[in-house]
């Protein structure tokens, strides 16, 4: 007859490894999807930072359906990013089609060591190298059109994954009552309070921080067309697009910026380049010290030591996207805890030992 320890023995192996396989179950699932995973997340936060204007305009028209505020709201943001984007791109393509008409002209210059690009050409004998290593730079130049084409695929996948998002998050958006209902209704109603209150302070905290990030790349970016355009600099719309989206990384996104535009500014012009330094200089001040403040004081409330922190393990484990979510989601998680730091501590209150004064007055 088989004893009690052992059938305990027998059944706790089998958990451990049901939990074993469930746990390779998920790597493996986790592994298979994991892009169709980042569009969910990149949606779940779209939708959590647009919430709240569908429920504002469902709330203030009050013919408005749910889907007709979230389709209007949609319509409205893709309007506006399709704004930013044109009045960024019209330029590019405009100096784009410049470019390619003065090529030849650049071509001559750089042979004949005028302008800029000559004079860079001569003072770092780009042309002697040309000469003599002719050969390789035609079989390299070959060897481009695979990444060319891997190019071309990620620019698709890109444009793919654009749309998944704006569907999932428009549909996440559209079920977010009825869900966040449902949800809550598996709780009892002080828990469903706890967690209502806390959720919305995450939600907050996701529309702050996605509303201000952008807010301040745009005005990064503004800025340095503005700069850029009075210096002269050829290409300005191009570089401050890239400045503009290089601010949007914490930290780092700021300086790369600020570094690809001052060497441009330098291949202009000496005085354009040391204009350029002290522009950066001035407004990074102004950025960490002001505009960062202002825009993220009453959203996301992180030391700059959290931040840094943040970032770092975040960009490790998820590169690029991971740095870009670093800062909210560590803000969340601060806002978890502190929660249930401050149910720990009231617990605690309700079981301090009864005092001799409550004896007497039970009495």
């Amino acid at each position: 007859m088989v004893s009690a320890d052992t059938r305990t023995t027998a059944r706790h192996t089998l958990v451990v490894i049901g939990l074993l396989l469930l746990t390779a179950l998920l790597i493996f699932f986790i592994t298979h999807t994991a892009r169709v995973l980042v569009w969910i997340i990149v949606a779940a936060f779209f939708a959590v930072a647009l919430y709240p204007a569908v429920s504002w305009t469902e709330r203030k028209l009050a013919w408005c359906r749910r889907w007709l505020a979230a389709l209007m709201v949609f319509l409205a943001v893709s309007l506006l990013l399709a704004g930013l984007v044109a009045a960024l791109v019209v330029p590019l393509i405009r100096e784009g089609i410049q470019l390619y008409d003065d090529l030849p002209q650049i071509a001559q210059d750089v042979k004949a060591g005028r302008g800029p690009a000559g004079r860079l050409a001569e003072r770092f004998h780009v042309l002697d190298y040309v000469e003599s290593h002719s050969e390789q730079i035609r079989q390299r130049a070959t060897d481009l059109a695979p990444p060319a084409i891997a190019f071309l695929t990620g620019i698709a996948a890109t444009v793919i994954g654009a749309i998944s998002v704006f569907v999932l998050a428009y549909l996440m958006v559209l079920q977010a009552p009825r869900l966040v209902d449902g949800f809550l209704g598996a709780f009892e109603p002080r828990l469903a309070g706890r967690i209502r209150r806390v959720g919305s302070a995450c939600a907050r905290t996701i529309t702050g921080y996605i509303t201000g990030n952008l807010l301040i790349s745009l005005v990064a970016g503004v800025l340095t067309f503005i700069v850029l355009f009075i210096l002269g600099v050829p290409f300005a719309g191009l570089i401050a697009l890239f400045v503009a989206i290089a601010d949007l990384l914490p930290l780092v996104g700021a300086t790369i910026g600020a570094t690809v535009a001052i060497l441009a500014g330098f291949t202009h012009s000496v005085v354009a380049g040391i204009v350029l330094i002290a522009f950066f200089i001035v407004y990074q001040q102004l950025e960490n010290h002001l505009l960062q403040p202002v825009v993220f004081s009453r959203t996301v409330k992180l030391s700059p030591l959290t931040v840094l922190i943040a970032v770092l393990l975040a960009a490790q484990l998820a590169g690029i996207l991971g740095a870009l979510l670093a800062i909210p989601v560590a803000s969340m998680i601060q806002i978890i805890g502190r929660d249930m730091w401050e149910a720990h501590k009231a617990r605690l209150g309700d079981q301090r030992p009864i005092g001799p004064k409550q004896k007497s007055s039970d009495t």
